[in-house]
């Protein structure tokens, strides 16, 4: 990266076409509204676990490590106007907004939730204050577990941005604040994650049996579809909608066609929203083996092989759609995914309407795929 505004253009393209541009209203304290019953998820007569593998927050407190004059992407723009001219409330793992969350999860009938921070902070360049802003956003998912520890599960933060650290973060999230696993970017800055200046991370991941959760932050391609350019525009908020599952399947794709996922077999990598498009078209890049010999390179296994190794969250929104990804990828690889109740608020309703599954391929997408790779027990 030529520029530090260059690196900031990238982020913050990127970012914007993640639909998760934050207001800072969402940082401001709101009153709790009365907590719905409990809703819990029986099947053939018995009391099942409900986990919820893709669900954000944010912390105010970054703000408090974040420099008044540092640049930030234009996502976080409006809460660097609010906080750099008023009090910075600390976060209060039993106030109002971790309530509306526990609120939620009660109403759709999910009994935990494995959080994660998204974006990633991949726009900050220092090292040190990567550092800082990433071990004050893990500490704060470690007090938000500790409050509530039958309900919350953590997926830490890294800075994936400089490798080393990212490695040595990961280290101390697992063994020192408790971290399940870890959200990345799809890609980091326009670098794939297939590139050897990131497999230090992998192999970090792989030996600590650690489970990334790959999420796109934006789809950092090339030319008229870089984001911003005219193709992700008008309506439809296209970015979102066809970008981020566009990214995923990139950046899937790179890990396999790379030969890195031959590199490190024993990866424990859950893509988010369903895999993005590759599930249902793996099959194109088996062809491009005998179609196209000269430019697809054959690999330990057919590329659609390796999906059965992955993992996917059930951001689908069909019972049909997620009876094809489990039909490609097998029961055990899919865990529910809610990306908040807006957007997957029937993730439960829709594994119980997948046909032809049996009851115990219903608990397990319902929990207990989720709680093997956590390491949560099995019992709600």
């Amino acid at each position: 990266m030529s520029s530090r505004r260059e690196f900031l253009k990238i982020a913050e393209a990127g970012t914007l076409m993640c639909g998760l541009v934050s207001s800072a209203r969402a940082f401001q304290p709101q009153s709790a509204a009365p907590r719905p019953r409990r809703r819990e998820v029986s099947i053939g007569g018995r009391r099942v676990l409900t986990i919820d593998i893709h669900a954000h927050m944010q912390f105010p407190d970054i703000w408090k490590v974040i420099p008044k004059d540092y640049p930030v992407p234009r996502y976080l723009e409006p809460q660097a106007q609010t906080y750099r001219t008023q009090a910075i409330p600390a976060f209060n793992p039993r106030g109002p907004e971790v309530d509306r969350l526990l609120s939620d999860m009660d109403e759709m009938g999910l009994d935990m939730r494995a959080m994660s921070i998204n974006p990633p902070p991949y726009w900050v360049v220092e090292p040190d204050l990567a550092r800082q802003l990433v071990r004050l956003q893990n500490e704060k998912l470690a007090e938000l577990v500790a409050a509530h520890p039958d309900r919350f599960v953590a997926l830490g933060s890294l800075a994936l941005q400089h490798p080393v650290l990212a490695a040595e973060q990961m280290e101390e999230g697992v063994k020192k604040l408790g971290m399940r696993g870890f959200l990345i970017g799809g890609s980091v800055n326009g670098e794939e994650l297939s590139g050897s200046k990131f497999h230090l991370v992998l192999a970090t991941a792989e030996q600590l049996g650690t489970l990334l959760f790959l999420h796109p932050w934006g789809f950092n391609g090339s030319g008229d579809l870089m984001p911003g350019q005219p193709r992700f525009g008008g309506n439809g908020q296209l970015g979102n909608v066809i970008g981020n599952p566009l990214e995923t399947t990139i950046a899937l794709s790179h890990l396999i066609q790379d030969g890195t996922l031959d590199r490190f077999p024993n990866l424990k990598l859950c893509a988010a929203h369903g895999g993005g498009f590759l599930p249902n078209y793996a099959s194109r890049s088996d062809r491009c083996l005998t179609t196209f010999p000269d430019a697809c390179k054959p690999l330990k296994k057919e590329p659609s092989e390796y999906l059965k190794q992955l993992y996917y969250d059930s951001l689908l929104f069909t019972p049909e759609g997620l009876r094809h990804l489990i039909a490609e990828v097998g029961v055990s690889q899919v865990m529910i995914g809610t990306d908040g109740a807006r957007w997957n608020h029937e993730a439960v309703d829709r594994v119980l309407a997948v046909p032809g599954l049996s009851d115990a391929d219903r608990i397990a997408i319902l929990g207990g795929n989720a709680a093997k790779l956590l390491g949560i027990r099995s019992q709600p």
